[in-house]
């Protein structure tokens, strides 16, 4: 073979492998661990310019460098450091089970987070957008509660009967949702904010009533009895940890969600619908029961979440055992591209958050960072040219796109 030839042979894979590159830099995934990254680093500045430490130390800079710049660094590896200890393993603990319960309380705060997430990203990937995950949580809460607290079964019946009753009345929630968008066109976005504060103030009305959920001897504090212990959620690892069988909910949960999204022939019509509303109803689909069903399903995950909550509290429910986490689910659906991976890692990473927030204020770093960062990685998200400009990121080349379109139409079409 000629010098010329292989010179050309050699450019041909250089080519071949600068396009892979450009592929993989160009692509959702770098560009969502980018996003993560770079909160963490406005996060990072965070600490330092508001630490009082560091600013009394950076009025020496001119005597003691070194102490102004090591001050900044130790901030900053106290009080991720603290994070890590708090949400994954803790290094001065005496045991490798007590290092471990940081771990542990991650994935009991991610499998609420979980759940609710994949109802969300369900949603997004039929072309709506569902921010009512918190109204449907209530409604599952009220259904688990009164069941748990007003009936009496043998045990794992009791509990799965509860479940069942949370993931119902979330559903029922849904679907009125679904209706109001199929029937008369109402925007899916103003109903749910609406039905958010008709199930929250449903909820406390429930608890203030003494025959339904109200605690029979409470106090000032409207809350329910205390459920029943064969509903209850049972511990996973035994009475020393607070991990409960919700994770086990939340894995078949992601299951679940992967195979109908990828497998069924309903998350065919799901993401059909999705991708073009017009074009699925001239191949036949009936798009607005399309939408109720959607927005059902999405309510089912919903109450899966609400379930966890419910059914694993010591003591009667309030209010505020909802925490937020319907709100929290749709930025869990957004890290994640509505991807069953994408969502369990997002949950992972914002129940890390909260369970090191504790952790970081006994290392003297505001937990209030933790939601800093988080904004920021969700508005990092959904402005990708941030990303782009910040990082430099290459646009993905032409003949990528075309065979990216090819490959899709075909799996489309299959």
């Amino acid at each position: 073979m000629s010098a010329k030839k292989v010179t050309e042979a050699t450019a041909i894979q250089e080519d071949k492998a600068s396009q892979v590159l450009r592929e993989i830099m160009a692509g959702d995934p770098v560009r969502i661990a980018l996003s993560v990254l770079l909160g963490f680093i406005i996060g990072a500045i965070f600490m330092v310019v508001f630490n009082q430490d560091v600013v009394s130390s950076w009025s020496q800079f001119g005597s003691d460098p070194n102490y102004a710049l090591s001050t900044v660094w130790w901030t900053i590896q106290d009080g991720y450091g603290a994070l890590f200890t708090g949400s994954i393993y803790n290094i001065d603990s005496a045991s490798f089970f007590e290092g471990i319960r940081p771990l542990t309380e991650t994935l009991r705060f991610a499998a609420p987070l979980i759940m609710a997430g994949l109802g969300v990203a369900l949603t997004f990937r039929v072309g709506l957008f569902n921010i009512g995950a918190t109204g449907q949580i209530m409604m599952g809460l009220a259904g688990a509660t009164f069941v748990s607290t007003r009936l009496h079964m043998p045990i794992i019946l009791h509990m799965l009967v509860a479940v069942l009753a949370a993931v119902i009345c979330a559903m029922i929630w849904g679907v009125i949702v679904g209706i109001l968008k199929a029937r008369t066109g109402a925007h899916e976005v103003i109903v749910t904010i609406m039905l958010n504060y008709v199930a929250t103030s449903f909820f406390t009305y429930l608890l203030r009533e003494p025959n339904l959920l109200l605690e029979a001897n409470g106090g000032g504090t409207p809350k329910s009895d205390n459920p029943d212990d064969s509903a209850k959620l049972g511990a996973l690892l035994g009475p020393e940890f607070n991990l409960h069988y919700g994770v086990i909910f939340a894995v078949l949960a992601v299951f679940a969600y992967w195979w109908l999204m990828e497998r069924s022939t309903f998350g065919f019509r799901f993401k059909m619908v999705g991708h073009n509303a017009s074009a699925a109803r001239a191949a036949g689909i009936k798009v607005e029961n399309t939408f109720i069903w959607a927005l059902a399903i999405s309510a089912a995950f919903a109450g899966l979440a609400a379930a966890n909550q419910g059914l694993s509290v010591d003591g009667g429910l309030t209010a505020s055992i909802e925490a937020g986490i319907g709100f929290d689910a749709i930025t869990v659906a957004l890290l994640g591209g509505s991807r069953a991976g994408g969502v369990v890692m997002a949950g992972l990473l914002f129940g890390a958050f909260k369970a090191g927030s504790s952790t970081m204020q006994v290392a003297g770093v505001s937990p209030e960072v933790l939601g800093v960062v988080k904004a920021l990685i969700v508005l990092f998200i959904a402005a990708p040219p941030i990303i782009k400009a910040f990082y430099r990121l290459p646009k993905p080349s032409i003949k990528i796109v075309e065979s990216a379109q090819k490959a899709k139409a075909a799996k489309v079409v299959k």
